[in-house]
């Protein structure tokens, strides 16, 4: 909840790393029952992908991949393979979002025929990363199959029934991904369409708010109308810099080459100019 409030850089996501081998790994040198010792794995590889996921917010992508590792090892270690298809497909995301594309689609395949009997949701947020690198391959086809597996699945699996952590997929959660894809296929008809069939995120999920900003601007953007779309595109770009969040700032670089006609226009020039200013601000 903090990583969705305050992204990444925030004080409290960073000290996940500190007390993931400070204080939960020495746990596992100690003596358990084996159910004792299954669910003491699942908690620390749950934990271990948290930080693996605040350092990939925070753009420290190698040690982003370590804490994954060690989060599909500890997951196997604790015989769930649900969980194991989790990371992975966090995984796919990590990769997709680096520009890995290919690499991306093969790590959400994995994740999703990892087992045959994983819970709807959580094979069905397999399949929604999926069509996100399809989007980004400029697959239509492959994207919007894949797309409506994902909202299938996230209907069977509705019920609540599965594990605590796949609670995020809701159908908010597809809607947000749907409008991301289509805008990567540049069909900011179908961009608009998913954005009005939920309403945009709240502040308890105020980065997932910077997303969808960042995704109608650009969809503004391919649709003619400048102004709407720098309106949104400022928004996005204010919240990224609170959080402190570098992956912001790759989605704003997304939006960027949405505004290559206008680049010559002194708004754009000065909008450009503040996204570098930014960027530079959280690497440096």
């Amino acid at each position: 909840m903090w990583d969705s409030r305050y992204g990444g850089a925030g004080w409290k996501s960073k000290s996940l790393s500190e007390y993931l081998y400070e204080r939960g790994a020495p746990l596992l040198k100690g003596s358990y029952s084996e159910p004792v010792g299954r669910d003491l794995f699942r908690a620390t590889a749950e934990l271990a992908r948290l930080a693996g996921w605040t350092a990939f917010d925070a753009g420290q992508q190698h040690a982003a991949q370590r804490h994954f590792i060690q989060a599909l090892r500890l997951a196997r270690a604790g015989g769930d393979a649900e969980l194991g298809s989790y990371v992975l497909s966090t995984m796919a995301m990590q990769a997709l979002m680096c520009g890995f594309t290919s690499e991306a689609i093969d790590m959400a395949q994995g994740a999703f025929q990892r087992d045959r009997r994983l819970e709807p949701r959580v094979a069905g947020f397999a399949k929604l990363i999926e069509a996100r690198a399809h989007a980004r391959a400029k697959d239509p086809a492959a994207a919007s199959s894949c797309l409506a597996h994902a909202e299938r699945l996230q209907e069977r699996g509705a019920d609540g029934a599965g594990p605590a952590w796949i609670g995020f997929f809701t159908q908010s959660r597809i809607i947000t991904d749907a409008a991301e894809v289509f805008r990567d296929l540049e069909n900011p008809r179908a961009t608009f369409a998913w954005h009005t069939m939920g309403g945009m995120p709240g502040s308890e999920f105020i980065r997932s708010r910077a997303v969808r900003l960042s995704v109608l601007a650009s969809a503004h953007a391919q649709n003619g109308d400048l102004g709407q779309s720098l309106h949104m595109g400022r928004q996005s770009l204010e919240i990224f810099t609170r959080l402190g969040s570098v992956r912001g700032m790759d989605y704003l670089q997304v939006y960027s080459r949405s505004l290559a006609r206008w680049r010559r226009e002194p708004q754009v020039r000065n909008f450009m100019a503040d996204v570098g200013t930014a960027r530079r601000a959280l690497t440096t």
